[in-house]
């Protein structure tokens, strides 16, 4: 029988009514299969994927299928942001199997977990096909199966060991040069991003590139930047009326979406338009900013202050049938009648055309230029066209509102929250509002209460008050990257004794000592069919790579020795083996750490905060912060407080220059 009732993630709840015998991921399941000697069917998804639901209507509800499923399979179901660890193997199966991967993703397994064939979407008759066909090798020539299994297998456990190549060329910052020139090669200078479709924002490949540019005086990096950043915010991909962005566009100009709106996704790229903000003081950034956030805050935020995770791409269309992005589009004639004699004018600002045409009569609202540009050519006073624009979105976000909503998934992640958390970080940086330090505070407390154990592991998710799972890797990296940007605007050092508590664990639970790099799984929870070290920069950044800024950054603080030594070991390890930057874009990042431009600031006195106020407004990605109001024994800043004065150290390869009063000098310095 199907057994996922019995679960909370809300993805494997919209399965629990399959006439298919689901079972969860766990160890009775597991046994299960190798006792009865059934192959396995595992089935990776997410609750707003919308393939997913196009599979589930056309085979998991189907009885024909779930005859060929139950007769002969034991079948898991795996909400791969409960367990991106499950996923991250049997992925990598995939992409040996077949050449490519994506959700939904689906799998069979000899008895033992050891993957034999798989694939993506499947329908219904090759479905079926397939699996019959499995059944039959299963039941008369498993010797095949096993020795294809025992091939694969021999080829996941070599991925996942990590290359060496060292380089005679340290810590050179030369290597950058040609990945960057070769990198230029696929820009789209008509929309930004990749030139290709479909594109994701992938916000650490352009904070890496904002960054590099800077320091570079790269003016080509970041005019690329600010075009990508310009055309994402233009609509399409960013929810213009609401706020939000969505996971990933399907044409090549930021426009049609698949319509899922996910916490990963824009806690990075508020931080991002956050420092291109602090860079540029774009108007449009703060915009993107503070409608996400206030997107964020309504639909995700819960009173205990933590942060749900997604919304589907999907929702109940007029005939109440659920229909990828009915929540989101307009028709033309609907808006005729909403905004009347501004209808033309709206066509023009919002693209009522067909450069904004998605399907089916539908239109996904997108500018292609700037309201300054839309006001000079129509002989329009910009701040009436502006206070127009406001109008009519709030006009439709009325109406919008009263639509049927898309699906919530109510669960809390760890990971997911830390990115929010940063997100809400770096928007108080540049644009001081206390409600966001004050959110941030109240999930980060969260996260302290509820989702860290008193054993000192981390928990993966929360639901109904309830934590589960065994935190990974994800969950350790995000989190102390977050307590680091919330003690860099509040100099709490609480927040940086308890990032060096869960570092310290990750060294005691997930360090490997022959690979130089951290498990994704901790040491305390049950082994896959091979170890996983998550090395690649994808649209959320390696956990490896985000522990080695972690531990580089820390290291500073705490004047560690080891920590600086892992960091640079592990980042030595990557830097000679990359050809393809744009998936190591934040290992990339934490390379320049070790660029001439690093410095360190301490600032030291009674008005510290007000003077990091000062100073988090400003683009300076190489700086380390750090400050207190008394005596600290924080290791940097030990014997650094005086008494009734303000004083500040501007610091650069562990060499501080004279400490000073003067903090306007100290900013004109920062960089040089």
């Amino acid at each position: 029988m199907n057994e996922l009732s019995k679960e909370t993630s809300p993805y494997l709840l919209q399965h629990a009514n399959n006439p298919v015998h689901w079972k969860a991921w766990n160890s009775t399941s597991l046994t299960e299969a190798k006792t009865t000697n059934q192959l396995i069917i595992i089935s990776i998804g997410y609750s707003a994927c919308h393939w997913c639901h196009v599979m589930e209507h056309e085979s998991f509800e189907d009885n024909e299928v779930a005859q060929t499923m139950n007769a002969g399979f034991v079948s898991i179901k795996v909400d791969r942001e409960e367990r991106p660890d499950v996923d991250a193997v049997y992925m990598k199966a995939i992409q040996m199997m077949t050449g490519h991967g994506g959700w939904p993703l689906n799998i069979v397994t000899l008895p033992d977990g050891r993957p034999i064939w798989g694939g993506t979407y499947f329908r219904k008759a090759a479905w079926i096909n397939s699996l019959e066909q499995l059944q039959e090798l299963h039941q008369t020539q498993p010797e095949k199966l096993i020795d294809y299994a025992q091939k694969l297998q021999v080829g996941l456990e070599q991925s996942a060991i990590i290359p060496s190549q060292p380089s005679d060329q340290g810590m050179s910052q030369e290597v950058l040069l040609p990945l960057i020139v070769n990198w230029k090669k696929s820009f789209d200078w008509d929309f930004g991003g990749m030139a290709r479709a479909p594109k994701f924002m992938m916000p650490n490949n352009y904070a890496f590139l904002m960054r590099y540019g800077f320091q570079n005086n790269d003016q080509e990096l970041l005019d690329f930047v600010d075009l990508t950043l310009t055309k994402m915010a233009y609509g399409g991909l960013f929810d213009t009326i609401d706020g939000g962005f969505s996971r990933y566009s399907v044409d090549s100009k930021w426009h049609v979406p698949h319509f899922e709106k996910m916490g990963y996704d824009n806690g990075q790229l508020v931080s991002l338009y956050a420092n291109a903000y602090k860079r540029t003081k774009n108007p449009l950034y703060k915009e993107v900013i503070e409608k996400t956030l206030k997107f964020v805050s309504k639909e995700w935020l819960t009173s205990e202050g933590a942060f749900y995770s997604a919304l589907d791409a999907d929702s109940l269309n007029t005939n109440e049938q659920l229909e990828e992005g009915a929540f989101y589009v307009w028709t033309e004639i609907e808006l005729k009648a909403i905004l009347k004699e501004d209808f033309e004018l709206f066509r023009i600002v919002f693209n009522v055309n067909d450069f904004g045409h998605w399907e089916h009569h539908n239109y996904v609202l997108i500018q292609n230029q700037s309201l300054d540009q839309i006001a000079k050519e129509n002989q329009i006073d910009l701040k009436t066209l502006q206070s127009k624009k406001r109008e009519w979105e709030d006009l439709l976000y009325q109406i919008r509102e009263k639509r049927n909503k898309p699906r919530l998934d109510d669960k809390c992640l760890t990971s997911w929250n830390a990115i929010l958390l940063k997100g809400f970080v770096e928007a108080y940086k540049a644009l001081l509002d206390e409600n966001y330090l004050q959110t941030a505070l109240t999930n980060a407390n969260f996260i302290v209460e509820k989702l860290w154990s008193s054993n000192g592991n981390l928990w993966h998710s929360f639901k109904n008050n309830t934590t589960s799972i065994n935190g990974f890797l994800e969950d350790y990296a995000l989190v102390i990257e977050a307590f680091i940007s919330l003690y860099e605007v509040t100099f709490d050092e609480d927040w940086l004794n308890r990032a060096k508590q869960l570092t310290d664990y990750c060294f005691d639970h997930f360090y490997d000592t022959d690979q130089s790099m951290f498990a994704f799984k901790s040491d305390e929870d049950d082994p896959l069919i091979t170890t996983h070290f998550e090395i690649e920069d994808n649209v959320i950044p390696a956990s490896n790579s985000i522990m080695a800024k972690n531990l580089y950054q820390l290291s500073i603080y705490f004047n560690h020795s080891y920590y600086e030594e892992i960091s640079k070991k592990m980042t030595r390890k990557i830097i000679p083996v990359i050809n393809y930057p744009s998936a190591f874009s934040n290992w990339l990042d934490g390379f320049l750490n070790y660029s001439n431009f690093c410095q360190e600031l301490a600032i030291c006195g009674r008005e510290a905060i007000t003077n990091a106020k000062i100073f988090n407004q400003k683009y300076a990605p190489s700086v380390i912060l750090a400050g207190t109001t008394s005596i600290s024994s924080l290791p940097f800043l030990k014997e650094r407080y005086v008494e009734e004065k303000n004083v500040f150290y501007l610091c650069k390869n562990k060499s501080c220059d004279l400490p000073t009063e003067d903090f306007e000098k100290v900013i004109k310095e920062i960089g040089t």
